[in-house]
């Protein structure tokens, strides 16, 4: 079997056409702030991989979604980290529907858009603030006569451009003055929601990661998930799935990337045999640790303890990356560095990985007490 044969394989069989269709465009344009790798993701039915066949979806397993996605993050790199937010959402949205959603406007119709209209959903639950947990937001909701007013700002976000609806979290305020984490799922053109410049960088631009604020946004009770507090514990088990997935999606986008590299040293014969079998191997085996958390999702090994494992999955697929591609970038030499800035841009982009949450050094102390045989708490 070829390198990278069966994720192509995958690929195609969900979603023909779509390599071949990102393989035409330079690379230097797909990686661009114009990019048109989103509207060809969207065209070829990209944005259904995840959506359940109930709903005219594609219905990917966990294991055909990282090899689908692993695919994608050889081609196109900022199209692979922009719709793995896209992805994340997805499973959050349909992974809510039936227990939390009844009387909300999260229902069956809207949820059959998403596949029927191809519509894009980001994630906005980043704030860019260091020390800011994801499960932890600022953006409160506060009451006002019909509903709830929203401001604040939610970044980076992902498909900022090109998105159709938002998901995100917010802050609501109880009557004991304490604070509890909502849902929130909103129209992109919704009053008072706008997009700013934020990602500085050249890498991964095309991803569309931009700041989103909210500023006064207007939004009804049935616009807002909040389980009532009977269901907290499956509020929690919901978030320990969510975060499962991620790993697995950030995981096979990135590996992806380091596969893109290590494939041109393969082609090209650079090096010794055993440095390029080593280079391989290393990608192969964040690969395969990947592949083995698709499984364990498959398996509904997704609990406390599966949350630990994703993110032993994570933290060893970011070291495994970052020694296959300086590797392969060492392999290529000097020459293929100059020459061309692809080999500088995919082994920068790939670090981006450790920037994900939650970070290696936030989840010390949570994996340190899970070893001690207390439960993992992601902070």
């Amino acid at each position: 079997m070829e390198f990278m044969q069966a994720d192509r394989e995958t690929s195609e069989a969900l979603q023909p056409g779509l390599l071949d269709a990102l393989s035409e465009v330079p690379f230097s344009e797909l990686e661009s702030e114009s990019s048109p790798a989103v509207k060809i993701f969207r065209d070829h039915g990209g944005s259904n991989l995840l959506v359940p066949a109930s709903f005219g979806g594609l219905d990917a397993t966990a294991l055909q979604a990282a090899r689908a996605v692993r695919a994608l993050g050889a081609v196109a790199p900022s199209l692979s980290v922009a719709t793995a937010m896209h992805h994340f959402s997805i499973g959050t949205l349909f992974g809510v529907a039936d227990t939390f959603a009844a009387g909300t406007d999260l229902d069956a119709l809207l949820l059959r858009r998403v596949a029927d209209e191809r519509l894009l959903v980001c994630s906005a639950f980043a704030e860019g603030r260091t020390d800011q947990g994801i499960l932890s937001p600022t953006v409160e909701a506060r009451p006002v006569d019909g509903g709830y007013l929203l401001s604040g700002s939610k970044k980076p976000c992902s498909l900022s451009k090109s998105m159709d609806l938002i998901t995100a979290s917010v802050g609501m305020r109880q009557s004991d003055g304490s604070v509890e984490m909502g849902f929130l799922i909103l129209p992109a053109d919704t009053p008072g929601i706008s997009v700013h410049p934020f990602w500085s960088t050249p890498v991964l631009i095309g991803a569309e990661s931009n700041e989103l604020r909210l500023e006064d946004v207007f939004v009804t009770s049935r616009q807002i998930l909040q389980p009532p507090a009977e269901l907290t514990e499956e509020l929690s088990e919901l978030q320990e799935v969510g975060l499962i997935w991620f790993q697995m999606i950030v995981c096979a986008a990135y590996t992806g990337m380091a596969s893109s590299l290590v494939e041109r040293v393969l082609r090209r014969g650079r090096g010794a045999a055993a440095d390029r079998a080593q280079s391989a191997v290393a990608v192969e085996t964040a690969a395969a640790l990947t592949e083995g958390l698709a499984r364990r999702i498959m398996d509904g090994d997704t609990d406390n303890d599966g949350l630990a494992a994703a993110l032993v999955t994570r933290f060893s697929v970011q070291r495994l990356i970052a020694e296959a591609t300086a590797q392969a970038a060492e392999l290529l030499g000097g020459m293929a560095f100059i020459s061309s800035s692809e080999v500088a841009y995919l082994t920068a982009a790939t670090r981006a990985l450790a920037f994900h949450p939650p970070s290696r050094t936030s989840t010390v102390d949570g994996l340190i007490d899970y070893y001690a045989g207390n439960p993992l708490v992601v902070a």
